[in-house]
């Protein structure tokens, strides 16, 4: 049977479980972003162990392409990248959750330092000769976090080996088989569209902290992306 909003008696919205006004805030979980798409669930007792959460670049802040240019009076070569907004917000309400947010990347980039920086985000390694691993190693030293204390967000081969030592492992819907086969939690929104903040959204509500942070960010609108 077809049935309308419960707050509009007029109007043509057709029912779909529950009222078409309802805001996103007031559900269990956040809206996917992905329409049509169920968003995947996340272990709760392993969501409430994390206080570290590294983000692999490349494929996952970012849609993973490199755009290459020079400089047009030094010749030097240049890097870009595009990052999504809705990222952004995502980091300052982990942030804001008591996180420690970093960005783990196997490669240099002028461009991901720059949008380090204006995230606030002070745990950063890009192009570490010794690899992921150790980078990361170090930061959880610095910061006083264990391995099952940290989630990592990857989609490559180089994210496997810390993906196979953080307590949560987590992959973007374009992971290759091998990184969304070692991954507890697998998103549905690919790199560089929102990906982040769909696993910030499902980890925050699995904590029990969704709800709070999106109060404060209504009253005060206090995080910039």
């Amino acid at each position: 049977m077809d049935r309308t909003c419960c707050r509009s008696p007029n109007s043509s919205a057709s029912w779909t479980g529950r009222c078409a006004c309802a805001k996103p805030w007031r559900s269990e979980s956040p809206v996917s972003m992905n329409p049509g798409v169920a968003r995947p669930p996340m272990d709760r007792r392993l969501a409430k162990s994390v206080r570290f959460v590294s983000l692999d670049v490349d494929g996952v802040l970012t849609d993973g392409s490199i755009w290459v240019g020079a400089d047009a009076d030094l010749g030097a070569p240049r890097d870009l990248r595009r990052f999504h907004a809705l990222d952004g917000l995502a980091i300052r309400m982990m942030q804001r959750a008591g996180l420690v947010v970093a960005f783990l990347s196997g490669k240099r980039s002028a461009a991901v330092r720059l949008r380090a920086r204006e995230l606030d985000i002070a745990e950063v390694s890009l192009g570490s000769r010794k690899g992921k691993l150790s980078a990361l190693r170090g930061m959880l030293a610095r910061r006083g976090c264990t391995w099952d204390q940290a989630a990592h967000l990857g989609d490559d081969l180089t994210d496997l080996a810390v993906m196979e030592r953080v307590g949560l492992p987590a992959a973007v819907v374009g992971a290759v088989p091998e990184v969304r086969a070692g991954a507890a939690w697998v998103g549905t929104v690919p790199g560089g569209e929102g990906a982040v903040r769909e696993f910030a959204e499902v980890l925050l509500v699995a904590r029990g902290e969704w709800d709070r942070l999106v109060t404060e960010f209504r009253e005060g609108g206090r995080f910039a992306g």
